[in-house]
């Protein structure tokens, strides 16, 4: 009985093996023909095992099935979705044939179509087989002949070799479609393309058929508004053809060593993702529109974004532009953007050179809908827009040609700190707009150089200069927690010095400036913001939380690394002539950055020392040679670091420091302390209590007495500073006393008679 039993069961789970001959032949090819049945969850594999073609379902969608083509090394990244519109529900006996007409469809349990290739066919005999690209063709199998495929119908994947593009003839575009949600893949509100119009190829990414994102125009080699696209590696060989035949122009990719995709996301991103193997997830390299800032036309007509940090951004007109709405604009509402200042003349002849003149904005994404005329060299382009009474720019970028816009400026990018990528805009204005006062000539250098914000715009924005924004005031200002600077006692020399410098300027432990405004005699200067404020207010105010040593050993590091950069780094030798803790500013991970460089110097070639008749500077941080005789070099800097570093080490502040018993000025009172060898007595209490810090408080008041010596020869360069700060250098000189060694009673070293010095007082409070 046991053995009846035994082999009935036996034979009815032969019977169903053999009932699915198809399930495990499936599963070993990369093709189904006609006849054979994909079921659910069934799938066939590329070649190389790279892509799968079956059924799936969304992440928290148990309940909805679709047919897709994923990655066989994440099978939840799905590159193609065949039903994404036509969820099977709770239907899990659906499958995939080919049908008697040729077409490959998708049905569900009862047999109905859910989905269809819906081609008009004369075969009689099909084949469809994923392939290691993950495209999926359809195949006539007598010819061979690809009568449909999946490159042609994307869903939100952009896959190597796949053809993205626009016909010049149809309009007809093969582009991607984002999902509704990244759980529903479902045709969303955003689509990704290539546009050709005027013989200008740019990709777009549109929001329900408005553009959302531009990349600029196609010059050959890449595309000129998004110059990350050939800087990285991962992007070299991106390119457009043309298929002549067809009139159709295409975007591809090249197959590559590594797994990657391009994958337009629910929210409208655009995204290069390329697989890690060892962590086994997508890492991403890549992303438009990576910032509000980048959204098009988000400044309006004839305006530019002038800054944009973390998503914080402010508008700026175009040079001869002025808001068209004031008070929107004023409210932080840029979207009606700006409109002309004074009108053209149009009056341009051959003969004369009177008329219109062109602005040139260097470093630009130019604006959308330019019209291309191609052949001419550059003088040509500029007459012939000269000419043109409806021609309101120009640009020539060489790879590709004249370019002429006639309608509205829009959706501007100005690539200030990254000089040498975009194209050159010039903007048409009217003659009198070249007509300007000193201070606006000094604005047309500016913004060649930097984003320029109007007044109006930096008022609102601080609620008209009010106290409740007020972070300090220093020697040359105030400074506003709306992250810029406002300079009513610098003149136009050091607010163009300080511009022109840092503009130059790249370095960690240097502030970015992000722009400026010159308007109604006022000088402001928009910084990035720093949270943590400036280090004088961080050391000298009571109520802030006091800094640990690790926090100051840092901050100390950090200074001396900005100089080094700014003595020996940079391209130019550039001395600072006013370092003081107000002037230097921390963000978030306290990393210091050295801020007003007003009064720096600027020195080419082998130059690093000067003299000067107008001693400007701090009292308490100047040395000696520069505040008697007027004679500053990178040692001076170095000084003044050695003052910094007491005060950061003892807390207190040179200025008005004073030691009854002893009268001494704060340098003399860490030089009596370290001399009789008892120098942790100089540390700020909270600082010194630490076992485990002793050796390295004490080793940084050795080197600040080493930088504050009286002669210039006897002080270490900033590399050497650094060197002894990083124990590179272990065994340190014997410095001499410092030359402010009392209190401000008794100087031993005055200021003479006929000396013409500016020294400024700085107020205590933060910069």
């Amino acid at each position: 009985m046991t053995n009846n039993t035994g082999f009935t069961q036996l034979l009815f789970l032969l019977q169903s093996i053999f009932s699915l001959p198809f399930l495990c032949f499936c599963l070993e090819r990369n093709t189904i023909s006609s006849g054979i049945y994909l079921r659910d969850p069934e799938t066939i594999v590329s070649p190389q095992n790279v892509f799968k073609l079956g059924f799936f379902s969304p992440d928290n969608s148990t309940n909805r099935r679709y047919l897709g083509v994923f990655y066989t090394v994440s099978e939840e990244t799905v590159v193609w979705v065949a039903n994404g519109d036509n969820p099977l529900i709770n239907d899990f006996s659906s499958s995939l044939t080919i049908s008697k007409d040729g077409n490959l469809v998708l049905m569900n349990g009862i047999n109905q179509t859910v989905w269809s290739t819906n081609i008009s066919t004369k075969t009689t005999a099909s084949i469809v087989q994923i392939q290691d690209t993950g495209n999926l063709i359809l195949r006539d199998l007598a010819t061979g002949n690809p009568i449909w495929e999946s490159f042609s119908h994307p869903s939100n994947v952009f896959l190597p070799t796949m053809k993205i593009s626009d016909n010049i003839n149809t309009h007809e575009k093969v582009a991607l479609w984002s999902w509704k949600s990244d759980s529903d893949p479902q045709v969303g509100n955003f689509s990704f393309g290539i546009d050709v119009r005027n013989d200008i190829v740019q990709m777009f990414i549109w929001n329900n058929g408005r553009p959302h994102w531009r990349s600029g125009p196609w010059d050959g080699d890449t595309f000129t508004g998004q110059f990350s696209l050939s800087t990285s590696p991962y992007q070299e060989g991106f390119s457009i053809g043309m298929d002549d035949r067809t009139g159709t122009v295409f975007l591809t990719t090249p197959e590559r060593r590594f797994l990657n995709m391009h994958a337009l996301n629910s929210s409208g991103n655009l995204m290069l993702m390329v697989w890690d193997d060892q962590r086994k997830n997508w890492n991403t390299f890549w992303m438009q529109p990576h910032t509000e800032c980048n959204v098009y036309g988000l400044c309006g007509p004839f305006a530019t974004v002038g800054s944009c940090n973390n998503d914080f951004y402010f508008c700026s007109c175009l040079r001869g532009f002025e808001p068209t709405n004031r008070d929107e604009w004023g409210r932080g509402n840029w979207s009606s953007g700006c409109e002309r200042r004074i009108q053209l003349q149009c009056n341009y002849t051959s003969s004369t050179d009177i008329g219109d003149r062109f602005f040139r904005m260097e470093s630009t994404n130019v604006p959308d809908s330019a019209v291309k005329f191609s052949n001419a060299n550059e003088d040509v382009c500029r007459q012939r827009c000269l000419v043109n009474c409806s021609c309101i720019a120009y640009a020539y970028p060489p790879k590709i040609g004249c370019m002429f816009w006639t309608d509205s400026l829009i959706d501007i990018r100005h690539y200030s700190s990254s000089p040498g990528y975009g194209i050159d805009l010039y903007i048409r204005l009217s003659p009198s707009e070249f007509v300007v006062l000193e201070d606006e000539l000094e604005k047309v250098k500016l913004a060649e150089e930097f984003p320029l914000f109007t007044f109006e715009t930096l008022a609102n924005a601080t609620d008209q200069f009010h106290g409740n924004n007020l972070l300090g005031k220093g020697g040359f200002g105030y400074v506003y927690e709306v992250h810029f600077q406002r300079l009513p006692g610098q003149g136009m020399d050091e607010f163009m010095n300080e511009v022109m410098v840092i503009s130059k300027l790249q370095h960690r432990n240097l502030v970015k400036l992000i722009g400026c405004c010159v308007e109604r005699k006022e000088k402001l200067l928009v910084y990035e913001h720093m949270p943590n404020k400036s280090l004088d207010l961080c050391l000298f105010d009571p109520s802030q939380t006091n800094l640990d040593w690790t926090k100051r050993f840092s901050i100390i590091q950090g200074i001396a690394r900005g100089l080094l950069y700014l003595h020996r780094d940079s391209r130019l030798t550039i001395i600072h002539r006013d370092l003081k803790p107000s002037n230097v500013l921390l963000d978030l991970d306290w990393n210091p950055k050295i801020s007003d460089f007003g009064l720096a110097k600027i020195f080419g070639g082998n130059q690093d020392h000067g003299n000067t008749a107008r001693v400007v500077g701090t009292y308490g941080y100047m040395a000696p040679e520069y505040a008697v005789e007027g004679r500053f070099s990178e040692k001076s800097d170095v000084y003044s670091f050695g003052v910094m570093m007491l005060e950061i080490i003892n807390g207190e502040k040179n200025a008005r420091y004073y030691n009854y018993d002893k009268s001494l000025s704060l340098l003399g009172y860490a030089w009596k302390l370290w001399s009789e060898e008892n120098g942790l007595a100089f540390a700020e209490e909270s600082i010194a209590m630490s076992p485990d810090l002793p050796a390295q408080i004490i080793r940084c008041t050795h080197i600040a007495l080493l930088c504050v010596q009286q002669f210039p020869k006897d002080r270490p360069s900033t590399r050497t500073v650094l060197s002894m700060l990083s124990h590179e250098i272990v065994d340190l000189p014997i410095p001499e006393p410092p030359v402010f060694a009392v209190g401000p009673t008794q100087p031993t070293c005055q200021v003479g008679k006929n000396s013409t010095n500016n020294v400024t007082l700085t107020s205590i409070d933060g910069r």
